[in-house]
């Protein structure tokens, strides 16, 4: 067993050395389901772990079996029985369970019947074992990764890649295929295959909710420009690598006195230097078209939004100048706001200046006026209410007379004693 595998079991199962413990979970599964439902969870979210740990989602059924718990030559006897449980529940596939995305829609629509019907499954582990396995969640999960690089390189709804270009992205052909074969049965990618000069293979994927459209003679076209632009790009490469070897070799042999040689790889040079200009200018010209296409369809995305907009407002009876009145008032709501905050940034109250002795003496007095004003409340029944009237008018006029002055910023003691009075004035009524 690979040792990085051996170190990360033993992480995830501290007691995986325990012969008491390994032994028990070693032992074949037997009798009633509900007495070996807790060792087919245990195997069956270790298998997941060290899949997710390798980063693979295909797997061979002899590596799970015979090298990644290999205890000193010991095997799980029960971990064919768990790979047949984890098949029967749908946390493992078979290559053949996978929809063909290169086949026809009529060949697909009767694998997923197939599939539904469940009469393609393995009778037992002896056919389950002979073969690659598919881990659903790893599956998955590499198939949303696929799709967040593709999202990230392309800023449209839907994108094509050549099937180079998605091989390099799952780090191999046979992931390639089963991410391929996953996302099409979803509806999230659709296979495109040009048979020309070249023999051209393309994915179209769907980089939002929706599903992908129906193929047209566009997307060939696009695959077309793509796979020429990365053979130039390629060709490109090749040319800057001759080149660099060129101008290394030129210079080694003028500083060896060997001028003729030398002159040799000058020309060669001159060559590759001329090639690469017509490499780059045919790629340019690519990208541009590129380019043009992928705007065009962003246009076209934006010219039918505002038919279907304007086909809203005719069914509401909504004109044009309702619309453009509405949208003024928010505009006009949207600067006033502004307005006010700017306004209120601009006015902050000043307490820096002040320590904490003016601030304990003005809390003094502020306590000493209050005491003052405390008998006062029983000399009259309306006192309280009209205390607390003043105060808020108080408080308003000093608003309206800081907003008249504009830059004046409002002194902190009185905005403060007058809000300490209103606070100790409720607390009393209360």
């Amino acid at each position: 067993m690979n040792s990085s595998v051996r170190e990360f079991i033993k992480k995830e199962v501290p007691d995986w050395d325990d012969e008491v413990v390994a032994t028990a979970r070693f032992k074949a599964l037997s009798g009633q389901r509900s007495d070996w439902e807790s060792k087919l969870l245990f195997w069956k979210n270790l298998i997941l772990k060290v899949a997710q740990h390798l980063n693979v989602f295909v797997v061979r059924s002899s590596e799970v079996r015979n090298i990644w718990f290999n205890r000193q030559g010991l095997t799980p006897l029960c971990i064919d029985q768990v790979l047949l449980e984890m098949y029967s529940s749908g946390d493992i596939l078979r290559k053949s369970d996978l929809m063909d995305p290169t086949a026809g829609r009529l060949s697909q629509m009767f694998k997923r019947m197939v599939n539904l019907i469940g009469i393609s499954g393995p009778s037992s582990s002896e056919e389950l074992i002979e073969e690659f396995l598919i881990l659903s969640i790893p599956l998955q999960e590499r198939a949303a990764e696929v799709v967040k690089l593709l999202s990230e390189s392309h800023w449209t709804s839907f994108c094509t890649v050549t099937m180079s270009e998605l091989q390099k992205i799952c780090n191999g052909s046979t992931e390639a295929s089963t991410v391929l074969s996953y996302l099409s049965s979803t509806g999230k990618a659709r296979y495109l295959s040009i048979c020309k000069a070249d023999f051209i293979e393309g994915v179209k994927v769907s980089l939002v909710k929706e599903a992908v459209p129906t193929i047209s003679s566009l997307d060939y076209d696009v695959l077309q420009l793509i796979w020429t632009k990365e053979k130039l790009q390629q060709q490109l490469d090749v040319i800057d690598q001759r080149y660099e070897m060129s101008r290394k070799s030129a210079l080694n042999f003028m500083k060896a006195g060997n001028k003729q040689v030398a002159l040799r790889h000058a020309r060669q040079l001159k060559l590759n230097s001329e090639s690469r200009e017509k490499c780059t200018s045919m790629l340019n010209r690519v990208e541009e078209v590129l380019t043009i296409i992928t705007n065009a369809e962003s246009t076209k995305k934006v010219v039918e939004a505002i038919q279907i907009g304007s086909r809203a407002m005719k069914e509401s009876g909504i004109s044009a100048e309702e619309v453009h009145v509405c949208l003024q008032e928010l505009d006009d709501t949207v600067a006033s706001q502004k307005e006010v905050e700017e306004a209120l940034a601009s006015a902050p109250i000043q307490c820096t200046d002040m320590d904490d002795e003016d601030l304990e003496k003005e809390f003094r007095m502020l306590e000493m006026e209050l005491e003052d004003l405390t008998p006062q409340k029983y000399t009259a029944a309306p006192t309280q209410n009209d205390l607390l009237k003043k105060e808020e008018s108080k408080i308003s006029e000093t608003k309206i007379a800081d907003i008249g002055r504009i830059g004046e910023a409002v002194p902190r003691e009185s905005a403060e004693s007058l809000v300490s009075k209103l606070s100790n004035l409720q607390l009393e009524a209360a």
